[in-house]
Formats: C-alpha cells, sequence, structure tokens
C-alpha cells in the first residue's frame, strides 16, 4: 500500500494495540501529543460507520522549528500526525507523511536538511515500535 508522501506500515497488532504502542513510543521521546481525532467515533455520531481510525497529532519545537525557519509555510505540515486505521480485511496499519516529502513539497534546503533527516529516522522508529 503506497501513496504519494506517505509511510504506512502494517501492524502486527490490533487498532487499538498498535495506538497504546504508538502513543507509549510517543511518551518515551518526551514528544507532546497535542490531539487525537477518532474519525470512527466521529462518523458513528453522525450515524455513519467507519473501521477503527485514529489521528494522533504530536511534536515538539525543537524537531519543528528548522522547517519552519526555512520556509514558513512548511508549518501546514506541523506538528506531525500518524494516522492508525483497519482496512476492510481487518489488517491494521500506520501512516505518516514522510518528512522528505514534506521538505520537497516546500522546497526546503541545506537549511533544514538535518532536522528532516533526524524527524525521518525518529517517526521510522517510532512507527516499527508501534507496528512491531
Amino acid at each position: 500500500m503506497a501513496q504519494e508522501g506517505l509511510v504506512i506500515i502494517a501492524s502486527r497488532h490490533s487498532a487499538a494495540g498498535t495506538l497504546e504502542r504508538l502513543l507509549a513510543a510517543l511518551a518515551a521521546r518526551s514528544l507532546t501529543v497535542f490531539a487525537r481525532i477518532d474519525h470512527a467515533a466521529g462518523a458513528a455520531a453522525a450515524g455513519l460507520s467507519l473501521r477503527p481510525t485514529e489521528l494522533v497529532i504530536f511534536g515538539n519545537a525543537k524537531g519543528g522549528t528548522a522547517l519552519m525557519q526555512d520556509r514558513q509555510a512548511s508549518g501546514i505540515d506541523l506538528p506531525l500526525k500518524a494516522l492508525v486505521f483497519e482496512d476492510a480485511g481487518g489488517k491494521v496499519f500506520v501512516a505518516y507523511n514522510d518528512p522528505h516529502w514534506i521538505a520537497q513539497r516546500h522546497g526546503l534546503g541545506a537549511a533544514s536538511a538535518g532536522a528532516v533527516d533526524a524527524l525521518a529516522k525518529v517517526l521510522s522508529a517510532i512507527a516499527a515500535e508501534a507496528t512491531g
């Protein structure tokens, strides 16, 4: 499963278990969870059905500020987000925007390249902990 700019990783756990592991990985790195959006609950409140789908918005100023210092409009893609979702076959995934894609989208340069690489590395590790 691939979409431009997205990293999508299959999980060996349930949606609830993957979400719990994701939140633990964020907490272990002292990343702030700014919001959690339960799309399935929102759908249910509107009388619609949706498989488990929850968005977690997280980060810290230390990670993203360099991107915004380089190109302030990159703030539209910050803070970072991860989506835990279950497909029609019952398979669970974690998806997030690839920081290198964000850099390309905004034309970020050398000034933020180190921060982009660091974000990519930490997101990969967080996703691996959540799904593994």
